[in-house]
């Protein structure tokens, strides 16, 4: 129902892209307007865990995929302090046909954008669309120094300032969570594991993993902290502000720290889930919808899951229809998946030593005794597969 049907998309991102390549291969005519002036080596490393490999697999991409990321191996939870073991989650012995990658944003995104060209989609840069009137009929979007354009359907991939979102939802305020993020790309030592690791502390906790085939390694470290910070991944900061809030940390984690030498910080806000998704011929996707925090590593898996039944709810229903069966098919799933990275920051942030020690031996014993339990704990988020719904 598809064939010849033009769909503009606001935001050439990861959910942007997976968006346009889905609806182009099934007969639309795509275009995607990015406002940055090119599409490039920006951000830094994503897990996309197996419910996101299954897109990219449907798409055609899976063996490309596979080629650029790393696969991860596991998932090792440590002390930050002391450096000692917590739990090691053996993902090649517990998933052995499982596939957990880890990418460097600007690789996926490459691979998106270049199998989104070669099925026809349009690309265009430097185009800033500064407000959009979505009404029962066509949408008409206000492009920074063009005309007013009329489009035949719109999908707003346009991120956590999404200007379809305000349109559609208003713009009701987040609320600082009193937590902070840094994030950096430090050269690898060599020695690394193809895992992701996780130093937890008290009030703050550090994730390493390796990128493009151990060359790098990303970290993301979060603390909690009563400032208030700005939102967004563009803020630099002076990497010995990381070092200091992380200096009790054990000597691996200090290694790593040691060699940061570009860092930046944001602060982590609660937006709500949007209440509509759609309205006419417009839709919401990814962070545009579900502004999600990085405790589960699941904002861009969710992007590509959106993007997927998005394309998949308006083949099957049409323009007309198909929005308000990809909402009820989205919205409760993500919904869930948001609330439990809201919970999982506080398992890596015991502050109160008894509740360390039972927090930590619970985990150690489900580790020597049933690991699978953990990791089952999960399974309604990784084993789902929505390109069989």
């Amino acid at each position: 129902m598809l064939i010849g049907q033009e769909i503009t998309v606001m935001g050439g991102g990861i959910g942007g892209f997976t968006a346009a390549l889905a609806l182009a291969q099934r007969g639309a005519v795509v275009r995607v307007l990015e406002q940055a002036d090119q599409i490039g080596e920006v951000g830094a490393g994503l897990q996309i865990s197996p419910n996101g490999v299954r897109v990219l697999d449907a798409l055609g991409l899976g063996a490309e995929a596979r080629a650029r990321a790393t696969r991860s191996q596991g998932v090792w939870l440590r002390d930050g302090v002391s450096g000692h073991e917590v739990i090691d989650l053996d993902l090649a012995r517990l998933r052995p046909d499982e596939t957990y990658l880890m990418f460097h944003r600007a690789d996926l995104l490459d691979l998106l954008m270049q199998a989104a060209v070669a099925a026809g989609v349009t690309v265009e840069t430097g185009v800033r669309v500064d407000r959009v009137e979505a009404t029962a009929g066509k949408p008409v979007i206000h492009i920074n120094g063009r005309a007013p354009e009329q489009v035949g359907f719109l999908v707003g991939a346009d991120g956590l300032h999404s200007v379809l979102r305000s349109e559609l939802n208003g713009n009701p305020a987040p609320f600082f969570t009193g937590q902070v993020a840094w994030r950096a790309l430090v050269p690898a030592s060599g020695r690394e594991e193809a895992e992701a690791t996780i130093f937890m502390g008290p009030g703050r906790h550090m994730v390493t993993y390796p990128l493009r085939q151990g060359q790098v390694i990303n970290l993301v470290a979060v603390e909690e902290r009563a400032d208030w910070a700005a939102e967004g991944w563009f803020h630099k900061d002076d990497p010995e502000n990381l070092r200091r809030a992380f200096a009790g940390f054990c000597q691996d984690a200090q290694d790593v720290l040691s060699r940061v030498d570009q860092v930046h910080v944001w602060g982590l806000h609660r937006h709500p889930v949007a209440v509509e998704w759609h309205k006419g011929f417009c839709a919401l996707l990814g962070d545009a919808a579900h502004p999600t925090l990085p405790f589960m590593a699941q904002g861009a898996v969710m992007a590509l899951e959106d993007a997927w039944v998005l394309a998949d709810s308006l083949a099957k229903q049409g323009l007309e229809d198909g929005p308000a069966l990809y909402q009820a098919r989205r919205r409760p799933r993500t919904a869930r998946v948001i609330e439990a990275a809201n919970k999982n920051a506080r398992n890596y942030h015991y502050g109160n030593p008894l509740a360390k020690a039972v927090g930590h031996g619970v985990l150690r014993l489900a580790n020597r005794f049933a690991p699978n339990t953990v990791l089952g704990r999960f399974d309604w988020i990784y084993q789902h597969d929505v390109t069989a719904d």
